[in-house]
């Protein structure tokens, strides 16, 4: 046997035989060095419940006995400007409130007041209008409605008649004169009998002839005359 068989046959450990051992009280094969075992993993399923109090940010309610802290100065000035400006908001409201209450009040008066002198200028108005009268010339006995021509002074007067004593005087084919006058507010038509009507002439009134002539301007303030008069 030569030397390079004996140093083959006591380096290496032959099949079959043990590996050494480590020296006991070392450390297990896998164990961190210099600490122990970590714990052995639990599901979460198997884990026993957590008690309350030991939970982490629980709010607990207060059982009264903590007194509240007294506000501030600037809060106390807060409130009470505050509170100021409440009442100062419901003053303005009210002041608002009276305010338009009597405009509107002074708006129906004003209404009435209008409507009511409206009513009474219109009245006056009314009452001061003066009538619209015609005047239709007839016959002296006024009897007979003539043509408006022979209540007419100038036409008269052209055609050789005269007035006199609130009368027209016609010449008459042949000799003599016929008599005219007006009546006024009667109704007829040439060569019939009137129907109605006065030979006064009434005052202040609006007079005219039924061809248009205006015989009388009527109306307080103006006096009274005839454009074209024929009787009184």
């Amino acid at each position: 046997m030569t030397e390079n068989d004996r140093s083959g046959t006591s380096g290496t450990p032959e099949s079959g035989h043990d590996a050494p051992t480590p020296p006991s009280g070392g450390p297990a094969s896998g164990a961190p060095a210099g600490g122990s075992a970590p714990p052995p993993y639990v599901p979460a399923s198997q884990q026993p419940p957590q008690q309350p109090g030991n939970a982490r940010g629980r709010i607990r309610q207060q059982d009264g006995s903590t007194k509240p802290r007294p506000p501030s100065l600037a809060e106390q000035r807060a409130r009470e400007r505050a509170q100021q400006e409440l009442v100062a908001a419901d003053e303005a409201r009210e002041a608002e409130h009276a305010r338009k209450k009597k405009l509107r009040k002074r708006l129906l008066i004003g209404g009435g007041v209008t409507v009511g002198v409206v009513a009474l200028v219109a009245v006056g108005y009314a009452a001061l209008s003066p009538d619209n009268v015609t005047a239709t010339c007839v016959t002296s006995d006024d009897v007979v409605v003539a043509d408006d021509n022979n209540c007419d002074e100038n036409y008269a007067r052209s055609h050789g008649g005269y007035t006199s004593g609130g009368f027209i005087y016609m010449p008459i084919v042949g000799g003599g004169y016929s008599q005219y006058r007006y009546n006024y507010g009667g109704t007829g038509t040439v060569g019939q009998k009137i129907s109605g009507g006065t030979t006064v002439k009434p005052p202040k009134a609006n007079i005219s002839t039924r061809s248009g002539t205006t015989v009388q301007r009527g109306g307080f303030g103006v006096s009274s005359g005839s454009s074209k008069s024929g009787g009184s």
